[in-house]
């Protein structure tokens, strides 16, 4: 649930640009175990993983996962999304989530253990779709960068079953020494041919790498074609 907002083509920050922005990741970049529990209410999906070591890395297809040079340990995560079926409200989606990180704490590095969480909510009505998330991570750290704190929302306007059009926004402000707000923006379109699809994106980022450095305010426009035979 790092982003879920509304998008034609990718995330504002995820066309062409060198952006830093950290999302939430919870404890799924180790290996590990989901569930999706049976039984739950009409339109309510329940998530539940659990991995032992947030450090490692998945493991490849018949092989081993990478050396665990990192400071997280145990961790798990837990999600709920409730469709219109839950809410009553006809195009209406709300979601969430959190998730624990045991952290080693003997280093001077980090004094707590990493902790996150996020809320979102999308509606669909005719051919619009709009929608708002916020996302807070609390890294552990002991100094410099110890929170994250994100705020993304997006349009999308179907003009017709093969064009799109639509704008994103976010933003992530890091708590630190000094405390800065990276944020990225996007106005993009798609099309679909046949089996041609066309994508553009007219994107803008500022605070690159959560520094406030004139180098790292930049633009980019980015274009895709996919053909499938």
């Amino acid at each position: 649930m790092d982003d879920m907002t509304p998008t034609v083509w990718e995330e504002a920050y995820g066309t062409g640009l060198g952006h830093t922005i950290d999302t939430v990741g919870g404890a799924s970049t180790g290996s590990g175990i989901e569930f999706t529990p049976e039984g739950t209410p009409d339109g309510i999906t329940a998530r539940l993983s659990w991995t032992p070591n947030a450090s490692g890395s998945a493991s490849a297809d018949k092989g081993s996962s990478a050396t665990d040079t990192g400071v997280k340990g145990t961790g798990w995560d837990l999600t709920l999304e409730a469709s219109s079926d839950f809410t009553g409200m006809e195009g209406l989606t709300v979601y969430g989530g959190i998730s624990e990180v045991e952290v080693d704490q003997s280093g001077s590095t980090h004094s707590d253990d990493a902790s996150e969480q996020t809320v979102g909510i999308k509606y669909a009505t005719g051919s619009f779709t709009l929608g708002y998330q916020w996302s807070e991570e609390e890294n552990g750290r002991a100094t410099t960068a110890t929170k994250y704190t994100n705020d993304g929302y997006g349009i999308k306007f179907a003009v017709n079953d093969d064009l799109s059009i639509g704008y994103s926004h976010y933003e992530s402000e890091q708590t630190s020494t000094t405390n800065v707000t990276e944020e990225a923006q996007s106005m993009q379109l798609a099309y679909t041919m046949g089996g041609a699809t066309f994508s553009i994106a007219e994107s803008k980022a500022t605070n690159i790498g959560y520094s406030t450095a004139a180098a790292n305010d930049q633009d980019a426009t980015t274009v895709s074609v996919g053909l499938a035979f």
